[in-house]
């Protein structure tokens, strides 16, 4: 993929395996002026208080997945599925399809000459890479997530169990265009972001062979 076109929404695929910091890159790159669809978000919403997605999530996995209050126990629901691939699969075909349609609503709201990155923490387990004009993965090693869980109060067995249901380091990064390394502070990450950023708008060095994404 070369230079953003006039006229031409430039559509990025942001990932990382949780613990890297691509939280922190997907803000910064919307400080910047790219419009970010957070999936995470998009999946909260489709899930919500009252919508057809959290009615057929309590029919597939029963009443005890939904709280007091009528929304989404998620405590329950991850119990239900974490390490149950069929159920999770289930689970999936729920979310995701809604998800999607909803993030393309989004990104046909964009204007002309935009930067719409989808920010997606399972673009890789989904098949999602060549959906898009680039890729960025947020790469960090594992004891630096490890430590980064740990500090947000996950216990270190947790914390290895979550890194190692998602897809690996090296499956990431096999489809990235775009490697921004977060193993160090927040200046070094600001740097980074800053590189990516004009990388990305100007067309510049790609870790893969250009002509992925649309055709």
């Amino acid at each position: 993929m070369g230079a953003c076109h006039a006229g031409t929404v430039l559509r990025v695929g942001l990932t990382g395996g949780i613990g890297s910091g691509k939280s922190e890159v997907s803000r910064r790159l919307a400080a910047y002026g790219a419009v970010v669809i957070d999936a995470d978000a998009l999946a909260r919403e489709a899930v919500a208080p009252g919508t057809d997605g959290l009615a057929e999530v309590v029919d597939l996995f029963g009443p005890e997945v939904q709280a007091a209050d009528g929304s989404l126990d998620r405590a329950a629901l991850g119990a239900r599925v974490f390490g149950d691939s069929t159920a999770r699969r289930r689970l999936e075909q729920v979310i995701h399809p809604r998800v999607r349609a909803r993030a393309a609503e989004l990104e046909s709201e964009a204007p002309p000459d935009a930067v719409v990155v989808h920010d997606i923490p399972l673009l890789v387990e989904t098949g999602q890479a060549d959906d898009f004009d680039r890729v960025v993965v947020v790469d960090a090693p594992d004891a630096v997530r490890v430590q980064r869980l740990a500090a947000r109060g996950m216990s270190t067995d947790e914390a290895h169990r979550r890194i190692a249901a998602q897809s690996s380091r090296a499956e990431r990064l096999a489809v990235a265009d775009h490697v921004v390394t977060n193993d160090a502070t927040l200046d070094d990450l600001d740097t980074a972001v800053e590189r990516l950023w004009r990388d990305v708008r100007e067309g510049g060095p790609s870790v893969r062979r250009p002509g992925r994404g649309r055709r």
